[in-house]
């Protein structure tokens, strides 16, 4: 018999402890990396076309966040289904800091009313950030057509019911179902116009080959102050700044008005810790002059709030937009 045998219990507290000792080490690894974040470029996904809002605010953001956390900020456009399939894609990428989605309302609280099986669950695969921005949106239309204004642009529309098209950024895209809230609030018929992406739709309405286009005012301001395109109204709850002169549509069609709206987004399963950091380096980012400076030239504005905030307005959008898409009868054509 062994001089000094090994007792069961001794061997199981000796391998506890030893799992322990274990992960303690680990945790204390993953809070030692959380703190070194970033140690690598980011990536920050977009799930529309260069161009539009959310592109533009993107890189407004992602130079400024590149800058204050010392790594590159890389925007990557993934434009297609409404921007179901990039949000979907991020969803499913590691939850650790490195891939993140700055998107739009439409791909995450829309999309999700849409489509049948939109790949992703806007409240259970993702952790709020932080909001980033609100963009103006506007109704837009070429010099040559014949309204200048809502009022007009309803009476044209019921004398020649579907006759007139109205161009979007895509199928499930925000300015598709603002365009579809327009026609029911004024009862009038549009024909759909699908692109690939704002800056195709807005580049056919300034080139004629389609008279209307509901338009983010980042995709569409170059094209107004230059004459290209005429705003028939302001799609947003109120007047917007960079356009004050130029009323909303609720000012002809009452009750009619959007505040859309830019957030970031994480994988869900990001440590809490980065995402507090990238909260705070977001509110950082939003207070600087001259990001919003930048915003304010392209029709945008800062939207500073917390991830707990971001999370609310997910959860009360959601039933917001089923609504919208019941009431209007969208679909994907």
């Amino acid at each position: 018999m062994p001089k000094n045998p090994i007792h069961p219990r001794s061997t199981r507290r000796q391998a506890c402890a030893a799992l322990g000792a274990l992960l303690l080490g680990a945790g204390a690894g993953s809070a030692l990396a959380d703190a070194a974040y970033p140690t690598k470029a980011i990536t920050l996904v977009v799930p529309q076309a260069a161009g539009g809002a959310n592109d533009v605010i993107a890189r407004v953001v992602a130079q400024r966040l590149s800058e204050q956390m010392g790594q590159p900020v890389i925007v990557d456009n993934r434009p297609g289904a409404g921007g179901t399939l990039a949000t979907a894609a991020t969803a499913r990428a590691k939850h650790d800091g490195y891939t993140l989605l700055l998107t739009a309302d439409s791909s995450h609280v829309i999309g999700p009313a849409l489509y049948r099986n939109p790949g992703f669950d806007p409240v259970k695969d993702f952790e709020p950030v932080a909001p980033v921005a609100t963009a103006g949106y506007v109704l837009v239309a070429n010099p040559s057509f014949p309204a200048n204004n809502v009022a007009e642009l309803v009476a044209l529309a019921k004398a020649r019911p579907g006759q007139y098209a109205i161009a979007s950024a895509g199928n499930g895209t925000l300015n598709h179902l603002i365009g579809e809230q327009l026609q029911k609030a004024a009862g009038i018929q549009l024909q759909h116009i699908p692109y690939k992406g704002s800056a195709a739709a807005a580049t056919d309405v300034v080139g004629g080959q389609v008279p209307l286009s509901v338009q983010s005012l980042p995709s569409s301001i170059a094209f107004i102050r230059g004459g290209k395109l005429k705003v028939l109204g302001v799609v947003n709850e109120r007047r917007v700044a960079a356009l004050p002169g130029v009323p909303t549509i609720g000012e002809t069609l009452k009750g009619f008005g959007q505040a859309p709206w830019y957030a970031l987004f994480a994988p869900a399963g990001t440590p809490a810790p980065i995402v507090a950091r990238l909260q705070a380096e977001v509110a950082r980012a939003l207070d600087q002059k001259d990001v919003v400076e930048r915003l304010a030239s392209v029709g945008c504005e800062p939207f500073k709030g917390s991830s707990a905030q971001l999370a609310a307005l997910v959860q009360s959008d959601l039933p917001k937009w089923s609504r919208v898409v019941k009431d209007t009868g969208a679909t994907l054509d």
